[in-house]
């Protein structure tokens, strides 16, 4: 095996563990890790849950610093757009999260797709726009259930024939 590969597969190997020390709440360990991942062969994904890390700790800033370094490596993984729209209503900017969950709505490359739908309809509800707020809850009740019409073995059975 070359070693660029070697890294590559040690870097997802490190992402996994990171994930998982994350999943049991041990944020510094999964912190240590994604930098680990991040320093073998950065990749979008370990700077956007490096950031989402962070961000449990309340550290936006440094969760927003990452997203930002995630959507400079891959700017069609939609993911660190929506979490920085999420970051900055945490930090009370709820107007400057509006681009940045328009964009993970137009992102080629992004799941859970509703998620910026349903930000930004929270968002619009907190403005008072009612009228948008209920136009970005529908899409996302849309786009879920066509997920989930896509996932039905029925739904498969029905459209073979």
């Amino acid at each position: 095996m070359i070693e660029p590969e070697r890294n590559i597969e040690r870097a997802a190997h490190l992402l996994r563990a990171a994930y998982e020390k994350q999943m049991g709440g041990d944020f510094q360990g999964a912190i240590q890790l994604y930098k680990d991942s991040i320093a073998e062969h950065p990749t979008a994904e370990a700077h956007t849950f490096l950031g989402w890390t962070y961000s449990f700790l309340g550290r936006y800033d440094d969760a927003i610093q990452e997203c930002e370094s995630a959507i400079k490596l891959d700017p069609d993984f939609g993911n660190p757009y929506n979490d920085i729209g999420s970051y900055l209503v945490h930090l009370g900017k709820i107007e400057e999260a509006i681009p940045w969950l328009e964009k993970a709505k137009g992102a080629p490359r992004y799941e859970p797709r509703h998620f910026p739908y349903i930000n930004l309809g929270r968002i619009y509800m907190k403005m008072g726009k009612i009228e948008q707020a209920s136009r970005e809850f529908e899409q996302a009740s849309f786009i879920q259930k066509s997920l989930e019409r896509m996932d039905s073995p029925e739904e498969d059975a029905e459209t073979i024939h």
